[in-house]
């Protein structure tokens, strides 16, 4: 085949990723690999295509997936050990009238409706696990920069071959509001999903209100449906047990904003990294490294799009297992490598040479050492046996395998089936294989974190000690992937994740979610109707969306700034609840009265300043003595007020009185004539009455306001 031009045809047509262009180079040398197989009389698929344009070859692969279908293996011509077979079949196909256009030199302009139909609508939304796509002839017109009418449109979508090519039935045509359906839905089924009802939520209100315990209540409801935990002591620590339970899973991440916080360390930014493995070749690369919302999102859009098994499904036991890092194939130049692994049920070693090392004789280092040297004298990489050892002889059936994409992220699991075996035919190109069973494939990666410890280093494989492995969290991943039978039930809800922001008010809200801000509309989500996605600037990641299955929670703390002066942008697509000081939730403490000293407190500090910077109740929650109270008075309370009156120790002594707080006359120092100066402190020791002096004014709310409002006249 013609690689290279091939290569940089599809390029410029639209496949911009280099795996896309790596996968469908793979599947066509592999059709003309095995032309004669495929009963083809001719040499290359050049000399096919200009035979009969790739008609035999075309409709032999067609009848090869009817047979599969039909329980046959025709399929191993191509894919000798392939489970499911049917998808790639149908995308094999279409790749090679591809590559019959690309040989023809000329596109019409029906394949070029097909090709964009195809790569933008079709393809991201089985992608994105949806059941159909919906496109508006006006909207492809102007993308296209064409003018066609909807009759030509229509018909030329309608094309019985299209259909065959995109894998779809016969489109859905609503000519009033001049939109296309294409249900997608065919071949394996899944569960049906019910759809979420996004949260946006911000718990507003002064310090010490409760708002980051009461983030974790709604986080767990959130997750779980609900959060019936008693108001008491042992209820809360229930309540922060499953809470903590959920953080280990990365069903909860938590994060604090902060003036300096910005998209890059927020969604996605340029991130230096150092190139090579092994043969430690020196340089760094910026690279796209994903922040903590672009890593919860992939998350919930995973458990949204995934495949969810019957009820009576086992669990998958992790306990006692060994776990493994082991690369396949290097990302970006040898993704067949991962791909036809992934296909055909197995994992590859790259090192080791084309040496059959299963006899048993090769069960040492030392000797797999030795045979290596002895056969390759002048490559003595130690790699070829430090990694082949432990692949060939310490990997065991039932062991767990993580494979990486790149040093932070992951991009499928495994579990080890079968023990070491040579592929003569691979000619030492990732010849030394095991069999194993995918326990779960990622279209796009996962943060590393959700399951390992740390990072991953650049050597290809290596054992993981079971205290780097989040079992929770792997869990969590596998136990839905194993590939039991699949049919369609009764909608299930997908598991639900929360970002808890807290102090959402202190970044500059435009600067942190950029053009994603549109995107946290509920109706904009993943999976609704009007769901929206965009292009990310750095990684140029296409169709990212933040899924319906992913709330967002945030705490503001309204004595740092007021609502009034929150972004605009964000105070549209939020709803915000108030946590405003219960001083009722307070009781008697050795003879002192919090609900009363508090209640004071907060109306004098809301008639001098605001409602807004009254002192919260939590502040005294878990006082059991009076010593307790007055550290609170002395290190929370004290402080906050100095901070709210700008150490304008005169209004500090109006809300307190004089049992916390002293001063006395300071003098003009010789020389200066000037008046006498009151110097304010803290009683090392506070008034026997300092409580009661408050007590005494807390009165019933209607006296206060009619107090404050004559005051103010």
């Amino acid at each position: 085949m013609l690689e290279i031009e091939y290569r940089e045809w599809l390029e410029a047509r639209g496949a911009q990723a280099l795996s896309a262009r790596n996968t469908r180079v793979y599947a066509i040398k592999t059709i003309e690999k095995n032309l004669a197989a495929l009963g083809s009389p001719y040499n290359d698929l050049n000399e096919a295509y200009k035979a009969d344009g790739f008609a035999q070859l075309r409709e032999r692969i067609k009848q090869i997936r009817n047979n599969a279908k039909n329980g046959g293996y025709e399929y191993r011509i191509l894919m000798p050990e392939s489970k499911n077979p049917l998808n790639r079949l149908v995308s094999w196909n279409s790749w090679l009238g591809q590559y019959g256009r690309f040989l023809s030199g000329d596109i019409s302009q029906t394949d070029r409706i097909w090709d964009y139909v195809r790569h933008h609508y079709i393809a991201p939304a089985r992608e994105r696990g949806e059941k159909s796509v919906v496109m508006a002839t006006d909207a492809l017109n102007s993308e296209m920069n064409m003018s066609m009418s909807w009759t030509d449109i229509c018909e030329t979508l309608a094309n019985s071959e299209f259909q065959e090519l995109a894998n779809v039935p016969a489109p859905l045509m609503d000519e009033a509001a001049k939109k296309i359906t294409f249900i997608l839905m065919e071949g394996e089924e899944t569960v049906s999903q019910e759809p979420s009802n996004p949260t946006n939520l911000i718990l507003y209100g002064p310090p010490g209100t409760g708002k980051t315990y009461n983030t974790a209540r709604e986080a767990v409801a959130l997750c779980d449906g609900t959060a019936d935990y008693p108001l008491t002591p042992e209820g809360r620590e229930e309540l922060m047990d499953r809470y903590n339970e959920l953080m280990a899973e990365k069903r909860i991440s938590f994060v604090t904003f902060h003036q300096s916080y910005d998209y890059e360390t927020f969604v996605e930014g340029l991130r230096p990294e150092t190139d090579g493995d092994e043969t430690l070749s020196t340089g760094f690369r910026l690279v796209p490294v994903p922040g903590i919302f672009r890593e919860i999102c992939a998350l919930a859009d995973q458990a949204r799009t995934r495949k969810r098994p019957l009820q009576h499904t086992s669990e998958f036991d992790l306990k006692g297992r060994h776990f493994w890092k082991m690369a396949q194939g290097t990302i970006g130049s040898e993704d067949d490598v991962y791909e036809d692994a992934q296909a055909n049920g197995y994992i590859a070693l790259g090192w080791g040479g084309a040496i059959d090392w299963s006899a048993e004789k090769f069960s040492s280092f030392d000797a797999i050492k030795d045979e290596w040297l002895k056969q390759n004298p002048g490559n003595q990489t130690p790699s070829n046996w430090t990694q082949t050892y432990p692949f060939r002889s310490e990997m065991k059936v039932g062991d767990i395998v993580i494979v990486p994409y790149g040093n932070t992220a992951f991009r499928a699991i495994a579990e080890v089936t079968g023990d070491y075996y040579f592929v003569p035919s691979a000619e030492g190109y990732y010849a030394h294989r095991r069999r194993v069973r995918w326990l779960l494939t990622l279209n796009d990666p996962l943060p590393l974190d959700t399951i390992v410890e740390g990072k991953f280093t650049m050597r290809t494989l290596y054992s993981l000690p079971a205290r780097r492995v989040n079992i929770a969290g792997l869990s969590r991943l596998i136990n839905v992937n194993e590939e039991p039978e699949y049919k369609s039930i009764e909608p299930v809800k997908p598991e639900q994740f929360v970002l808890i922001i807290d102090e959402i008010n202190r970044a500059n809200i435009s600067k942190v979610f950029g053009e994603l801000i549109t995107l946290l509309e509920p109706d904009k989500r993943l999976g609704m109707t009007n769901a929206l996605t965009v292009t990310l600037p750095y990684s140029k990641k296409k169709d990212f969306g933040i899924p319906a299955n992913l709330h967002i929670i945030g705490t503001m703390n309204t004595a740092d700034r007021s609502i009034a002066l929150l972004d605009t942008a964000l105070r549209r697509r939020f709803n915000f609840r108030e946590m405003a000081p219960e001083a009722d939730l307070l009781g008697v403490v050795e003879n002192i009265n919090l609900r009363a000293v508090l209640t004071t407190i907060n109306r004098r500090i809301e008639y001098l300043v605001d409602r807004e910077h009254r002192i919260g109740h939590a502040f005294f929650m878990h006082c059991k003595t009076k010593f307790q109270i007055e550290e609170v008075m002395r290190n929370k309370v004290i402080p906050l007020l100095q901070e709210y009156f700008f150490d304008d120790w005169s209004r500090i002594s109006t809300v307190l009185g004089d049992g916390f707080i002293q001063n006395e006359s300071i003098t003009p120092p010789p020389g200066i004539d000037g008046e006498k100066m009151l110097s304010w402190s803290v009683r090392p020791t506070f008034k026997e009455n300092a409580f009661k002096q408050l007590e005494g004014h807390a009165q019933p709310i209607s006296d206060q306001d009619s107090l404050m409002a004559n005051g103010k006249e």
